[in-house]
């Protein structure tokens, strides 16, 4: 059974979309006149957020005390909020604690599926991960594992290019290089699998 996203979640993903759109439309436009300007609004616009964001961080962070650390918590830990940070470059978080955490959140729902995963590392915009268990055994869940993995990395870590999972690995300690080659599963050799963007989620 997949996950269903909220609706909030779901406007947020059709807006970020129709954005997109509209910023490939700009580019194309005939009138380089008229692009430059619209360019210019897109610019300024998303200055003008950034800074109000960061002045309320730092409004909340100049209360001091446990309150501002909890406040800090609820925004780091909001989808949107959190997105949006990341965005400006204000988030709290460095890239590896969100992957953890988002990570945190979808182990209980693996395990229920006979699978785990592993952070192995991030390597050239790209997120490496390891995922064992018995999940080989069923392709429906192995996919539905993914696609959990995929969507709680890209609401934590929006900013990644995509995510590699190495299906397949004995309980050794993980490699140095993230460039693991493909092989046949049944060997019990690694197999790289690239899930692409989780933007795209």
């Amino acid at each position: 059974m997949g996950i269903e996203m909220p609706d909030a979640e779901k406007d947020l993903s059709s807006a970020a979309g129709r954005i997109e759109a509209l910023l490939a439309e700009l580019s194309g436009l005939g009138d380089a006149r008229a692009r430059r300007k619209a360019e210019e609004l897109v610019r300024l616009l998303m200055g003008l957020y950034g800074s109000g964001l960061e002045r309320i961080l730092e409004i909340v962070w100049d209360g001091g005390g446990a309150a501002a650390e909890r406040c800090f918590e609820r925004l780091a830990g909001d989808g949107l909020v959190s997105s949006l940070l990341v965005l400006h470059g204000l988030h709290p978080l460095d890239l590896e604690t969100r992957l953890e955490r988002a990570l945190d959140g979808v182990r209980p729902y693996l395990a229920s599926h006979g699978g785990a995963v592993t952070l192995l590392g991030v390597e050239g915009g790209r997120v490496q991960l390891r995922l064992e268990g018995s999940c080989h055994g069923c392709p429906s869940s192995a996919v539905t594992m993914k696609t959990a993995i995929e969507r709680a990395i890209g609401e934590a870590a929006p900013e990644v290019a995509g995510i590699d999972l190495v299906e397949g690995v004995e309980a050794a300690a993980p490699t140095t290089s993230p460039a693991l080659p493909a092989s046949n599963a049944s060997t019990g050799s690694p197999h790289l699998i690239q899930i692409g963007s989780p933007a795209s989620a």
